[in-house]
């Protein structure tokens, strides 16, 4: 049979897709109703049937290749009512292929305790003089999910728990640990590492181990601490200690604080300027494990092939549904055919990219996610050229669909088909 390719409808396709990137993005930047992770990815993932089918639409409407006029002609209205099912089908997979992807095997538990150990010493007034890391602080836990879990530890000479840990999901405990935070100032006395986060592990331990947690230290000097032996608790329990050295001028207060964060598997922060602190702990809280088919892994699973496999099945799956949700519009069960297997080629492609160009940087991770969906989508278009003209209809049983067979039956004079036996 003949086969054809509609370069106008690869090119209205393309378009939607970028209509969808611009909206999905804006959808993930802002998060609205802080809905749930998956049921976001399900609506990005209907953004993009709604955009990538309407442009095919229109693209098909305009020069149809694919269908024939006959298809325009007749069954044009049928394909607009059938939409909302690509655009249904779209956010039902997304969704649930987003729910899979945030399971936990293997041990594995999501960060919800977040426990602040904060240097108040003396130094502090020469390294913090305005109090930033307060300022910090709090924006820190006005960013933090309901789920979550807060504790404010301090320490100088001596540490002490200011604020237990107390969920975020009860009205009024954000405010409280605002207050709490507020009411901080700096002391006098040296830098207690070591009985920091020996408080810090108390605080733990108070909550049980039902959840996972994290530790952000914040130190301006250096302290006796033996990190072969004071951190084994951490480590096996594999709670992380992020670190931050703020105006460290003793190369040796730096060097403990990457021991302790490169031995619990956390991150170490050098900064010189107490301003920068805000820009600090955003990047730690952009870590903390929001693990989603969009976005990095930043938590324990970043390294981990089974996570990069599932995320690539998934968009995979994604693709096929894209594919037949195209097929189900045109309502034509070999075009719905050939898109799947588009989408499966263009999914596994749209996969890789994600999985090996996401890397937590605010200005690329956008860009691979827009190649991702235009590679998703122009793969997938372009697999109409291996799709043979003039097929049956899905809804319509023993109805010839397809441009050839429509043209045929049209242009085949009566007296031909009374049986004429030519000229």
């Amino acid at each position: 049979m003949q086969r054809k390719i509609n370069l106008l409808l690869l090119l209205f396709s393309l378009l939607g897709g970028g209509v969808a990137f611009v909206l999905g993005e804006l959808l993930l930047d802002r998060r609205p109703y802080d809905l749930p992770q998956m049921v976001l990815v399900g609506i990005y993932f209907a953004i993009v049937a709604l955009c990538v089918g309407i442009g095919a639409l229109v693209a098909e409407t305009i020069s149809p290749k694919l269908n024939g006029q006959s298809w325009k002609l007749r069954y044009l209205g049928t394909s607009w009512r059938m939409f909302p099912l690509m655009v249904v089908l779209l956010f039902g997979v997304g969704t649930l292929t987003e729910f899979v992807y945030e399971l936990n095997f293997g041990g594995i538990k999501p960060v919800k305790n977040v426990v602040m150990v904060i240097d108040d010493s003396g130094s502090m007034m020469q390294s913090d003089p305005s109090d930033r890391r307060y300022e910090a602080a709090k924006n820190l836990v006005g960013q933090l999910k309901k789920d979550n879990k807060v504790a404010i530890v301090t320490f100088s000479s001596e540490a002490s728990v200011v604020q237990p840990l107390i969920p975020l999901s009860k009205a009024g405990n954000r405010d409280k640990v605002m207050e709490a935070i507020s009411s901080l100032k700096t002391t006098e006395g040296g830098t207690n590492i070591s009985g920091a986060l020996s408080e810090a592990m108390k605080v733990i331990d108070e909550e049980g181990a039902d959840r996972g947690a994290m530790v952000i230290l914040l130190s301006d000097g250096v302290s006796q601490f033996n990190t072969a032996t004071e951190l084994t608790d951490f480590v096996e329990r594999g709670i992380k200690v992020n670190t931050i050295g703020l105006a460290l001028d003793d190369p040796s207060g730096a060097n403990l604080l990457q021991d302790i964060a490169g031995r619990t598997g956390g991150q170490y922060y050098d900064v010189a300027d107490a301003n920068r602190l805000g820009e600090v702990f955003q990047q730690i809280y952009d870590r903390l494990g929001d693990r989603s088919l969009l976005t990095e892994r930043s938590d324990e699973t970043a390294d981990s092939p089974y996570y990069a496999v599932v995320r690539i099945l998934a968009l995979m799956l994604l693709g096929t549904a894209l594919g037949l949700g195209l097929g189900i519009v045109f309502d034509n069960r070999h075009l719905a055919r050939g898109f799947s297997i588009g989408g499966v080629v263009s999914g596994l492609g749209a996969g890789l990219i994600l999985e090996y160009g996401l890397n937590g940087d605010t200005v690329w991770d956008p860009m691979t996610r827009l190649l991702a969906l235009l590679v998703l989508v122009a793969i997938l278009t372009l697999f109409t050229y291996v799709v043979p003209v003039g097929e049956g209809r899905l809804t319509r049983k023993g109805r010839a669909s397809g441009a050839a067979a429509s043209s045929a039956d049209s242009f085949r004079s009566p007296r031909r088909n009374r049986g004429s036996k030519g000229f």
